[in-house]
């Protein structure tokens, strides 16, 4: 056999789809989608409970407590996927899920509820056209996935400058456009590298099924992000 006949053989066997990956990628959504509704079930639920919401906003304690909680949870999945269990890493991420839910429950009180689902559905659209457009693309989105990556490193100093120093609403609106930009590409970005990732899966071994739940907990945050950002270019105060 020659060397260009090898070549082509080894890179269509690279380029393969496994038998397992159909089965992974609809878990991938499965898992985001459920996480979503839990979010959203929790947000709905303390909005329109007066204990709890008392009991998360009036308290400064109660909820710090809970935003590193959910920064400690992001950053243990993320850090020791590898050695959790499959059961454990997707309780950790269900219960990330419903913290996150108690603290984006603030946004019923700042926006009817019209907006919110509006916006949601907004978001849903334009995650939806992103994330295929990521998966069916043949343009490599490596190089443009780190430029976003820098891109949000930026936007988070940026937006803490503007919290902590400017307070300026202009700025705000200008930095809300530039993280809708971010996240939409965003999600087309790790769309194409989970496909990568789980297209050469051998089986729906435990190793498969926690990288697809990594995919799910990157996919939700890139929808949750892009949410509150046009949240807040869209949204009315009430």
């Amino acid at each position: 056999m020659e060397q260009q006949d090898l070549d082509r053989l080894i890179r269509e066997k690279e380029g393969a789809l496994s038998l397992a990956f159909p089965a992974l990628m609809r878990k991938v959504y499965v898992w985001m989608t459920l996480a979503l509704i839990i979010t959203g079930v929790t947000a709905y639920g303390v909005a329109h409970s007066e204990v709890l919401m008392q009991s998360v906003y009036e308290s400064r304690g109660i909820f710090w407590a809970l935003l590193l909680a959910e920064l400690g949870l992001v950053y243990g999945i993320s850090r020791f996927i590898d050695r959790l269990s499959l059961t454990t890493a997707t309780l950790l991420f269900i219960l990330y899920s419903a913290l996150n839910g108690a603290t984006l429950s603030v946004i019923f009180l700042v926006y009817s509820a019209d907006v919110i689902t509006k916006v949601f559905f907004i978001t849903a659209g334009t995650f939806g056209v992103m994330a295929a457009f990521g998966y069916f693309t043949k343009a490599d989105l490596t190089g443009l996935g780190k430029l976003l990556i820098m891109a949000l490193v930026g936007l988070i100093i940026a937006s803490l400058v503007n919290l902590l120093l400017l307070k300026s609403s202009s700025f705000d609106l200008i930095l809300s456009y530039i993280g809708v930009l971010v996240f939409v590409g965003l999600t087309a970005y790790d769309s194409q590298k989970i496909k990568r990732m789980l297209a050469q899966a051998e089986d729906m071994g435990e190793g498969a099924q926690k990288t697809a739940l990594m995919g799910s907990l990157t996919l939700y945050l890139d929808f949750i992000n892009l949410f509150l950002y046009l949240l807040r270019i869209f949204g009315r105060e009430r």
